[in-house]
């Protein structure tokens, strides 16, 4: 670890924090419907939309409404991106000539894009045309965000509301995200991406001769355009298959930080957006601060397992130390251009968020090191979390810990003056409960079924981690993999698809349930009793929630693979030198 690594991971800090409070104050005024600089030229569009759709913008939805209207909605667009796919052959923009994707691929990438996860089983720029990229990912890229986003909206409703039986208008809701929020960032960044270096054209791929004399194929196409909302709408889905590690995609330290501020700029600012709904926004920034801490956790103890190097170098004479000649520690799998603060940190920031894009290959961490990004996606994706996911995924657990702290002083627990009785909990439990049930159950069979150890390029805990890491990143709706799974059969095309479904949609359900709930309640006045949720305790009982719940949920299936991989490279290493 070197002061350098160190003071670039406290300026991205320094600026996350600083943006938090002027994007939480534009969003909230975006859902409230309220006058925004982009007003005069946004609203005859908004406007003309609903005319078009035929909404009312003034009549809101009750929480089965609401959730019946965003399922709707949602399938409508598997059906559509899975006929692109099957039909791409016959389609227009399809300069490379790219043939029909097989019906187990399209139904994976299907789900993939509509539940926000962007796991891709293929090799994007040889598999997808223009058509598929342009009209069915970018744009599920925008939907699938704006949708997470309307839903975190509808469920601080809940708490903010009193006596109300609505909680929005989801065509309101997304309609005002997409068009207010997301358009205008991706517009105004992906130029300046094209100013950077990223290709953004519609012409044929092109065909370069190398100094050998071979002909060597550079795929190209739109870009920017779909890098920008991949990171700010956390998506992670790549044009390239190397990813953000493509210097297509990620041409250099400048963009590189821009695009790490993008994946979590949306879910800090929703905090904001929670403090000033709730009417005190010392709230949001204790929200923000359980985040904050548990984000910095996992940022220490990447770079540090990762700067250390693999120990088993050491009988080889290898310096791993950091020089002004070499970046040190573990390089392997990462781009020199960014070293290992900066891959360490863009490796937390992507699984801390449901983004799954990376910079660095995480198959290569070490086991500590890739422990890191797969307990973030066990956790639930909360640490600011995916545009919307993070925040009610945050609020669920809070749910809970307001539940234990009634427990310990024996009165009916309250959270921003709303009793939570049983039916809340029950809701929050059951949220909590069923990403484990995909994430371990579907693990258990791929590691006992032929159909899906044939996948796994390694034996051993590494294996194990790299089925743990695919149905931990797709029930979390993350999207990253070990680059040792080769998923691309219909067992692991299927199974991943059903993980993401059930992370993403058994989820929500519990939770809308819970905002429908929380909205018809009155709101108790503070008393003398009421636990204080806006301080240092309250941060301290929501981490230490999480983390003994994840604990218990976690730690044997962590012991099977990253943990006695950490231990078996120890004890190589005793072995190796003799001590």
């Amino acid at each position: 670890m070197t002061f350098n690594g160190w003071l670039q991971i406290a300026i991205y800090c320094a600026l996350l924090i600083l943006l938090t409070k002027p994007i939480g104050g534009y969003m909230t005024r975006v859902f409230n419907g309220e006058r925004t600089v982009l007003s005069p030229v946004l609203r005859p569009v908004e406007r003309g939309l609903y005319r078009l759709s035929g909404v009312d913008e003034t009549q809101e939805h009750r929480w089965v409404t609401y959730a019946v209207a965003m399922l709707a909605f949602t399938f409508a667009g598997f059906i559509v991106l899975y006929a692109l796919q099957r039909l791409q052959a016959v389609l227009p923009f399809n300069p490379a000539n790219q043939i029909a994707v097989t019906p187990d691929l399209a139904f994976n990438t299907s789900v993939s894009f509509i539940t926000n996860t962007n796991w891709q089983s293929y090799v994007p720029e040889t598999t997808m045309s223009y058509l598929v990229q342009m009209a069915g990912l970018t744009v599920h890229n925008f939907l699938s965000a704006a949708t997470g986003i309307a839903l975190a909206i509808a469920l601080i409703r809940g708490f903010s509301r009193r006596s109300g039986t609505t909680i929005g208008n989801f065509w309101v809701d997304m309609t005002r995200c997409t068009l207010y929020i997301l358009l205008p960032v991706s517009i105004v960044v992906g130029l300046v991406f094209v100013w950077q270096g990223m290709p953004q054209s519609l012409a044929a791929y092109t065909e370069a001769t190398t100094l050998e004399g071979a002909k060597q194929i550079i795929a190209q196409g739109p870009v920017a355009s779909q890098e920008v909302i991949k990171m700010f709408g956390t998506n992670g889905g790549g044009f390239f298959n190397a990813n953000s590690a493509h210097p297509f995609e990620n041409p250099n330290a400048l963009t590189n930080l821009i695009q790490i501020l993008l994946i979590f700029s949306l879910g800090a600012g929703l905090t904001n957006v929670f403090g000033r709904m709730v009417g005190n926004q010392r709230q949001g920034w204790a929200i923000f601060a359980v985040m904050f801490v548990l984000f910095m956790a996992g940022t220490v103890t990447t770079y540090w397992a990762e700067a250390a190097g693999n120990p088993a170098f050491a009988a080889l004479q290898v310096d791993q130390t950091a020089s002004a000649l070499q970046a040190g520690g573990n390089m392997e799998g990462k781009e020199v251009r960014f070293g290992i603060a900066n891959s360490a940190l863009f490796a937390t920031i992507t699984t801390d968020a449901s983004c799954g894009a990376v910079n660095t290959m995480h198959d290569s961490l070490t086991p500590l090191g890739g422990m890191v990004p797969m307990v973030n996606i066990m956790l639930g994706e909360i640490i600011f979390g995916g545009v919307g996911s993070g925040l009610y995924g945050m609020l669920l657990f809070v749910i809970v810990a307001m539940f234990v702290a009634g427990l310990m002083v024996g009165r009916t627990p309250e959270y921003m003056g709303k009793k939570l009785e049983a039916k809340e909990v029950k809701m929050a439990m059951l949220g909590i409960l069923i990403l484990p049930l995909s994430m371990l159950g579907f693990t258990a069979l791929a590691v006992v079924l032929p159909d899906g150890t044939g996948a796994l390029n390694n034996a051993g805990p590494h294996g194990f981690s790299e089925a743990l890491y695919a149905f931990v990143s797709a029930t979390g709706n993350n999207g990253s993999a070990f680059a040792g799974l080769s998923a691309n059969v219909p067992f692991w095309n299927s199974t991943l698809g059903l993980a993401m479904f059930i992370g993403r949609f058994l989820m929500i359900i519990p939770m809308l349930a819970i905002a429908g709930s929380l909205v018809r309640k009155k709101i108790v006045p503070v008393s003398a009793g009421t636990f204080p949720t806006d301080g240092g305790l309250f941060v301290g009982l929501v981490v230490g929630v999480i983390l003994i719940t994840g604990g218990l949920t976690f730690l044997p299936s962590l012991a099977l693979g990253p943990i006695v991989e950490h231990l078996a490279m120890q004890a190589g290493t005793l072995f190796n030198t003799g001590s």
